[in-house]
């Protein structure tokens, strides 16, 4: 009897082990995906939560607001700061331009300010998700790059706010991945893609400063490909910031130098960027894994990406948040560039396309096990949550999700508190927004001029801003700047009221307040008291 031949529907049969292990991965990328899904509709909650709140949430947002009131009244916001108003800015004008036209329709409103960061974020995330889907063309891959960026707690604290950092992390990520193709079609479309990316890098570099690092990214990539191309691009992105530089320069009568380079020149603590680097591998270690297994890979086995230089040069730069005023939204462009390369391993791996000689692509399927294994274990460690109002507090409660016992805010954050980081990410509570509308009350009570350390209340009250803390502290510690004329008006007790939330003014301004006013009343808003000082009998 002879024996029977095998089946040929079952000869192409993957291994029972094989479709296992296809399964657990499936499985694993739904969870991922559930799970950043979740984070993002929590920063969206929160970022909506924020968005109509008519005061400073944070310290700075209401005098970045200003500064487009002033470019759309005609007035320069980077002249000199020793006269009155006392005012100048030390960031570049793109956002400020930017929000000019809301300004002209809707007078000095936080709303679209913050709307335009929040929006940037998720901009940033599609061109993420863009970056990893055009690769790859897995689009589960891709929107997990992308969600991760939205699901980070660095994300989550600045996202919502009026402050220009992550629209030029948008800029930066938007550039690289345009930049990233150029070399891969016509001629034409390889001008046409260079032009966008180092356009868009001029649009970066004057939302804020720190974009030098991914304008050097940029440049050192285009450079390996075709150093000609690399030096005529350069050259011309140098000159074409060179002149609104020169301009500025000519109509502030050099005060723009002072604003925005000699005033940016602040201390350094060692101790803040260990605590800050400590955070970031604690809560986004996982990533980074995987973006240096794929940075190896190319280092090694293929050819550089312009992701892996960026991610290098992006990470090397968060040096930076050792800098006195930086904190954790310094690693937001490392934390792009993470996302993009720990997308792109995970994409390869799924469809077993790495090059190892040791490693066939039969057994290339654990390599994505493990990267699933490590998005699981990122989705997991990045959990945070406001625990008030009416959908976040109950669920808190149920699950027993409560703040750090040293905390002040109804927030339960992973993140901690590290010296240089601003506390964010909890709801405006019906407190904060009472607390608002008694500091308003004091202020309309006083005819006089006011001086306050937050510029929204005098927005709000359509009062002059007079002075920015913070610009005056730095200028005044790099010594470049003159407080007498400031010191002066207090001395006289020209303004009815003075307004503190952290004392960030130079120390004479500080006593001189202390000397000639005496404390009213005390107000607590948003996690913060402050304080109320009118003149002294």
């Amino acid at each position: 009897m002879q024996g029977k031949a095998p089946s040929k529907s079952n000869s192409h049969t993957p291994p029972k082990s094989t479709s296992i292990m296809k399964n657990t991965i499936r499985i694993l990328q739904i969870i991922i995906l559930c799970l950043l899904l979740v984070h993002t509709l929590i920063y969206a909650a929160y970022g909506l939560s924020v968005l109509p709140f008519p005061f400073d949430y944070e310290q700075a947002e209401g005098h970045e607001l200003n500064t487009a009131v002033l470019i759309a009244q005609g007035r320069c916001p980077y002249c000199s700061s020793e006269t009155f108003p006392f005012y100048a800015s030390n960031y570049p004008p793109v956002f400020h331009l930017l929000m000019v036209p809301f300004v002209k329709l809707f007078g000095a409103q936080l709303w679209y300010g913050r709307l335009i960061i929040f929006s940037a974020t998720f901009i940033t995330a599609a061109a993420i998700g863009w970056a990893v889907f055009r690769e790859s063309k897995l689009r589960a891959a891709a929107a997990i790059a992308a969600l991760a960026f939205l699901s980070s707690n660095y994300i989550y604290h600045i996202g919502p706010l009026l402050r220009q950092h992550l629209l030029m992390v948008m800029f930066e990520t938007l550039a690289v991945v345009v930049t990233a193709s150029a070399f891969a079609g016509t001629p034409k479309q390889k001008s046409r893609r260079l032009l966008l990316g180092f356009a868009l890098l001029f649009f970066a570099g004057y939302t804020k400063q720190l974009a030098y690092a991914s304008c050097l990214a940029v440049a050192l990539w285009v450079f390996l490909q075709n150093p000609a191309t690399a030096l005529r691009y350069s050259l011309g992105l140098l000159v074409l910031a060179a002149i609104p530089f020169a301009l500025l320069m000519l109509m502030t009568d050099g005060h723009w130098w002072t604003n925005i380079i000699a005033a940016n020149q602040n201390p350094y603590s060692l101790d803040q960027f260990i605590g800050l680097l400590r955070q970031f591998l604690r809560l986004h270690g996982w990533l980074l894994v995987l973006s240096a297994a794929m940075l190896l890979y190319e280092l090694y086995f293929d050819r550089l990406s312009i992701y892996s230089i960026w991610f290098v040069i992006a990470f090397a730069n968060t040096a930076a948040a050792g800098t006195w005023g930086a904190g954790d939204s310094y690693f937001a462009t490392a934390l792009a560039a993470a996302c993009i390369l720990s997308g792109r391993f995970f994409a390869r791996s799924l469809q077993r396309g790495w090059s190892l000689p040791k490693l066939p692509a039969r057994r290339q399927g654990w390599l994505a096990l493990a990267a699933a294994l490590l998005l699981l274990g990122y989705s997991m460690t990045v959990f945070k949550m406001p625990t008030s109002g009416p959908i976040f507090e109950p669920i808190a409660k149920a699950f027993g999700i409560q703040p750090l016992p040293s905390w002040r805010y109804p927030l339960y954050d992973p993140a901690g508190w590290t010296v240089g980081y601003a506390v964010t990410g909890h709801l405006p509570s019906a407190q904060d927004y009472a607390g608002g509308e008694q500091i308003i009350a004091a202020i309309q009570r006083t005819p006089s001029l006011l001086m306050s350390e937050d510029a929204a209340f005098s927005l709000y009250t359509q009062r002059e801003v007079i002075t920015n803390g913070v610009q005056l502290k730095n200028l005044w510690e790099n010594g470049v700047y003159d407080p007498q004329q400031l010191l002066d008006a207090i001395a006289s007790q020209t303004f009815g009221l003075i307004i503190l939330r952290a004392r960030l003014f130079p120390p004479p301004v500080l006593i001189a307040i202390e000397t000639h006013y005496q404390l009213d009343d005390t107000i607590a808003m948003n996690g913060f008291d402050y304080e109320l000082w009118r003149p002294a009998e």
